[in-house]
């Protein structure tokens, strides 16, 4: 083979790699040496736990009540469970959290903030009025299969969860109902009507605030 092609064969397989690289693995930068890395052990372990105590707060906001069960899905991308046990023992120690048995049926720690608490001890006064809410299967309410009985519905864009009365009662995936607890006929009607309705306006927004989450999951406070 000529010593062009040669050399052209090795540019076509240099671009592949480059190809391959860092640049082509999404959104990126550059940052500097000193900005990068701690200067030494110490200020590396001081990042570390500064990182891990920021995750264990955005936790405690995303869901009020943190344990073990209900970040399960999530523990991919999280730290160990230890590491943020720590964090949160530490935080109750300071007054900043509250350690107890917040929701009842879950084994292990659970951390709480202190308004989730007293938003748990309302809703446990409210009564059922069949009030129907429906999410998208990405939503952190989206417990099935964990937290919340019955069969996991996958995170997948367009699925989306019926709850009533903070019980999950119906999917949508691929366009198609699927009942997971069994309904009146008006009420199964009513729930298929919100899961096909067309998601983005408004009146379909799932609110997500702590007491509405705790409100549409049932948790209960001890």
């Amino acid at each position: 083979m000529p010593p062009s092609k040669r050399a052209g064969g090795h540019g076509q397989r240099r671009r592949r790699a480059l190809l391959t690289e860092l640049s082509d693995a999404g959104r990126w930068s550059l940052t500097r040496p000193d900005e990068a890395s701690p200067a030494g052990p110490a200020q590396a372990s001081a990042a570390a736990a500064e990182s891990v105590e920021h995750i264990a707060w955005r936790l405690l906001e995303r869901y009020g009540v943190v344990f073990w069960r209900l970040i399960q899905r999530e523990a991919a991308w999280l730290p160990p469970w230890r590491d943020l046990l720590r964090v949160y023992r530490r935080l109750e120690a300071r007054g900043e959290i509250r350690g107890g048995r917040f929701v009842s049926g879950m084994t292990g720690e659970q951390y709480a903030l202190p308004d989730a608490v007293a938003a748990l001890r309302q809703v446990r006064q409210r009564e059922r009025d069949g009030d129907i809410v429906c999410v998208s299967a990405a939503d952190p309410l989206n417990l099935t299969g964990g937290v919340l009985a019955g069969t996991k519905v996958p995170r997948i864009p367009g699925a989306r969860i019926a709850f009533r009365d903070g019980v999950a009662v119906a999917s949508l995936l691929a366009g198609q109902v699927e009942w997971i607890e069994e309904l009146p006929a008006d009420a199964q009607r009513e729930v298929q009507r919100l899961l096909q309705r067309r998601p983005g306006g408004a009146a379909a927004a799932a609110d997500t605030r702590i007491d509405e989450v705790m409100r549409h999951l049932g948790l209960s406070v001890r």
